[in-house]
């Protein structure tokens, strides 16, 4: 079994996933990590995430495991842990570039559907259902408000103990949601005979019990 989960920033797709993973006794495989990976060791090596050329060369080159662990999972990459360092502000932005490229989607797209051909997955990202792995038994998309969104990553870098403001980071939120939706690769939409989630005025508690019991029901 498959179960994909898509959505934008700030949805709370990855959190939802964890848990529910966990619970099914299923593999979390955050895909969102693999493009954040491709657009840190571009960065480190000083390629231009614009050259695409060059940016298919390094996710040609590194090697990617995503290590499972209880409620998630670690980055390796050429053999040093960076889940980490994915977390920066900066490689985010890199990510979003880096994830609109033909080359670059090909490429993690085949790596995603070989992580998941055993079944047993609960896979989130932007495009699961709707191109990894279009077949998959469940595909969920998981949406809310673009404030509240913005509201939850203002928090969780307010934890962080970081300087910033929740108008900047709704804007970003918006202008991410933009790229996502009209880029012309893979955009974000829900998937053909997808379950719509809106999480706006819902715990993440409420969020996983609606979702087990469609699973096990259906």
């Amino acid at each position: 079994m498959i179960i994909a989960i898509d959505g934008p920033a700030g949805s709370g797709k990855s959190t939802v996933a964890k848990i529910i993973a966990l619970k099914l006794n299923f593999r979390y495989i955050d895909t969102g990590a693999m493009y954040r990976t491709v657009a840190l060791k571009a960065q480190c090596a000083g390629v231009d995430l614009a050259d695409e050329v060059a940016v298919a060369r390094v996710a040609e080159e590194i090697t990617v495991d995503l290590v499972p662990q209880p409620g998630g999972q670690r980055v390796v990459a050429d053999g040093e842990d960076v889940t980490d360092r994915l977390k920066d502000e900066a490689v985010g932005r890199g990510a979003a570039v880096v994830a609109a490229q033909k080359k670059i989607r090909e490429l993690l797209t085949a790596k995603q559907r070989e992580l998941g051909r055993n079944g047993h997955v609960v896979m989130d990202g932007r495009d699961i259902g709707t191109v990894v792995f279009p077949d998959a038994e469940y595909k969920f998309f998981l949406d809310a408000d673009p404030e509240e969104r913005g509201r939850r990553r203002y928090l969780e870098l307010k934890e962080k103990n970081m300087d910033v403001e929740l108008n900047t980071i709704v804007d970003q939120v918006r202008q991410r949601d933009h790229e996502d939706r009209n880029r012309a690769i893979s955009p974000l939409r829900p998937a053909e005979n997808g379950i719509i989630v809106d999480t706006t005025h819902h715990s993440v508690d409420e969020v996983v019990e609606k979702m087990l019991s469609i699973i096990r029901i259906q």
